[in-house]
């Protein structure tokens, strides 16, 4: 796994993080969350879905899975259902210890960012529960961009904020449309998938 080193940090503008499954071990509870709602409107959809959707806001997949399905939701009940289901088992998640370290130890020396396809009130909760609340310069949420990933803006935003040159941010992420977005954004990345594997909550492969 790379080490933020100092001569390392100071090759590039910013690093630029993702939350959930990233900084913090959420995706098993945001999947148990899912389910409550999903089940409860009849709604099919599995662990592998789930996590090739992941940096989708929930908005988004919640439209998605019911317009795909042929019925009508009523997102801002089922939106309000998932995100209270997943906070309340926010003390049950945890730390991405690896990734924690790189954000302290680089806190002061370079730029950071969290750009989450999450609503903003819900990732700060996750980060004061993980103990990064006052190591971000800024964040890039599911509220400030038009488009989300695999979309570069949400990452091209990150780094306007910065004022970081994209080719010169380093993404963190681990999800397929985090690191697409990023690439397309032009900016070097780390796949946390590499140094770990969330545990499956249905034991799908």
């Amino acid at each position: 796994m790379p080490q933020p080193a100092v001569w390392q940090l100071q090759n590039h503008d910013a690093l630029l993080f993702d939350c959930d499954g990233t900084l913090a071990d959420t995706m098993p509870a945001h999947y148990r969350a899912w389910l409550h709602v999903t089940e409860a409107h009849g709604l099919a959809f599995d662990e592998d879905r789930f996590y090739a959707m992941g940096g989708r806001p929930t908005r988004d997949i919640v439209a998605t899975l019911a317009r795909e399905a042929g019925i009508e939701i009523d997102l801002d009940h089922a939106v309000h259902m998932k995100e209270t289901s997943f906070l309340a088992q926010l003390a049950h998640v945890e730390a991405m210890d690896p990734v924690i370290d790189v954000v302290l130890r680089s806190k002061g020396r370079i730029p950071l960012a969290v750009v989450t396809g999450g609503f903003r009130n819900v990732c700060q909760q996750i980060l004061e529960h993980v103990g990064l609340a006052d190591c971000f310069d800024t964040i890039v949420a599911s509220e400030d961009t038009a488009k989300h990933k695999p979309d570069p803006e949400p990452f091209l935003e990150a780094a306007r904020r910065l004022g970081a040159r994209p080719e010169r941010c380093v993404v963190w992420e681990d999800s397929d449309l985090g690191i697409a977005a990023a690439r397309a954004g032009g900016m070097e990345w780390i796949d946390v998938r590499s140094f770990h594997k969330p545990q499956r909550v249905t034991g799908q492969s």
